[in-house]
């Protein structure tokens, strides 16, 4: 009861404190990773002692293994297929040499510094190729960093993760497990990876999103549930190839797919509030992580692998710095791509699949992952965070705006609801002669796929309301109308 009543109270703290810190974490750069961390130390055995996360915990299982899976559905969700189409190249530098060049490098330096197995230098190398997501999404939200590179890092944190897993489940496979596999196991393992796992994921999105269409378009479904719907499809199509042995976590990456190739508005939905909520699971797996399992990574500092750890950290720096120049990406866009490639929460959650598989050995691979994801979190949340001070400090100070007096906001189908203002009550307003102002508020997504616009209205992205709102300089006496759909 007392560990439940703990476990509890590190729920609610993370809630608690994410929200009264996030402003303060934006404002100085400060990575958001780090404070987590911090609170789970000071939550842990070398703090006030009130929880204790260790490798054999269930509830560190339970956490790692939804938090990977939804690092990898919220990731699939956020794909923009038209981007790709027109970032091919792209793409596929930083999906293909990008992130299978720097494993490569990394298990070599594995297999030379520290005298491991070829399968466990591949294991280690794939897991310190994967770029975090999380580390990277105050930068990611900063207007200050260019178009380019905005791309380039959402699709290899997007999706490199989706490269690197098979490799992690392959190579544990062929090492020795503590209950021995018959080829026919590995063999069912391999096909529920490979064809099970990504179909049952595929299929599940497509029929969610099919009954969701219908029921939308009959009765209709409120917009705030229509995120939680996104993550019940997430965990769905993870627990439903779980239970027919197949690969859960690519399950999972494609019911995200089909979610963002078949229904925009759905994804716009979940980027709104199911990513909140499925960043408090991954910050909460931070904690976890936080009470005494990463520091374990400072014990394991030796010439040899603090080696490893500089090969880890700037192996994709050394490989996307001179291929990025030949697709014609120079100067300081391919500074700021080859700069930001942190390893976190991603690599830690690849390392836990083969200790919790019994693969021999396994914790002490995850305790030299500890060690760089520590590095990289010193090294390239400094990057980042000196990045985001400098372009704060180097902008202009602009008057404030007064909130306007009024806000509605408006449905495209022109339907009444309740707290929403209907066409017909916009063209009254307007017969008064009474001020208002338009303002598209959808996301990129849905504003890229249809960049039409009612005449005369002002685009305000809704990931930063205040600041664009400031900037434009909007009436502090009109009626505001927003659209978001």
């Amino acid at each position: 009861m007392e560990q439940f009543v703990a476990t509890v109270a590190m729920i609610g703290i993370v809630i608690v404190v994410a929200s009264l810190l996030s402003g303060v974490i934006e404002r100085f750069g400060i990575p958001l990773v780090a404070a987590f961390l911090l609170l789970g130390a000071a939550l842990g055995p070398y703090g006030f002692g009130l929880i204790d996360v260790g490798l054999q915990s269930p509830a560190l299982r339970v956490l790692a293994t939804l938090g990977l899976a939804m690092v990898l559905f919220s990731d699939a969700v956020g794909v923009n297929i038209r981007e790709i189409r027109e970032r091919s190249r792209l793409a596929w530098v930083v999906l293909g040499p990008g992130t299978l060049l720097p494993a490569i490098i990394v298990a070599i330096a594995a297999y030379g510094l520290l005298n491991v197995p070829v399968p466990v230098a591949a294991i280690l190398g794939a897991a310190l190729a994967s770029t975090d997501p999380v580390l990277l999404r105050t930068l990611m939200r900063s207007p200050a960093l260019p178009p380019t590179a905005r791309v380039a890092l959402r699709l290899e944190s997007g999706m490199n993760d989706v490269l690197l897993l098979p490799i992690v489940v392959v190579a544990a496979l062929a090492l020795p497990q503590r209950t021995p596999l018959a080829p026919t196991e590995i063999g069912r393992h391999l096909v529920g990876l490979f064809l099970l796992g990504p179909a049952l994921g595929a299929l599940i999105g497509w029929a969610g999103i099919t009954m969701l269409e219908t029921v939308r378009s009959r009765v209709g479904v409120r917009r705030d549930y229509e995120s939680l719907y996104a993550l019940g499809l997430g965990f769905a199509s993870f627990a439903a190839a779980e239970a027919v042995g197949g690969s859960g976590f690519l399950a999972a990456f494609a019911a995200g797919l089909a979610i963002a190739a078949l229904d925009v508005e759905l994804c716009d939905c979940f980027l709104e509030y199911g990513e909140a909520t499925a960043e408090m699971l991954l910050l909460l797996t931070f904690v976890a992580f936080g009470t005494s399992l990463i520091w374990t990574g400072l014990a394991v500092i030796t010439p040899r692998t603090l080696a490893f750890a500089a090969v880890a950290l700037f192996a994709r720096t050394a490989v996307l710095y001179p291929v990025l120049s030949q697709i014609g990406v120079r100067g300081r866009e391919r500074k700021l791509i080859a700069l930001f490639g942190p390893r976190g929460l991603s690599s830690l959650l690849l390392i836990l699949l083969p200790v919790f598989g019994g693969v021999a050995g396994a914790e002490q691979w995850f305790t030299i992952t500890c060690l760089v994801v520590l590095l990289s979190l010193l090294v390239h949340g400094a990057i980042i965070g000196v990045f985001l001070r400098r372009k704060r400090d180097g902008q202009p100070a602009r008057a404030g705006v007064a909130a306007p007096i009024r806000q509605h906001a408006i449905q495209a189908s022109g339907t009444p609801a309740a707290g929403k203002i209907t066409l017909a009550e916009v063209k009254e307003l307007q017969q008064r002669g009474e001020p208002l102002v338009f303002v598209d508020a959808r996301a990129a997504r849905s504003y890229a796929q249809d960049d039409r616009q009612i005449t005369g209205s002002v685009r305000i992205p809704p990931d930063d309301p205040v600041r664009s709102a400031t900037e434009q300089q909007l009436s502090r006496h009109a009626t505001l109308v927003v659209y978001c759909a």
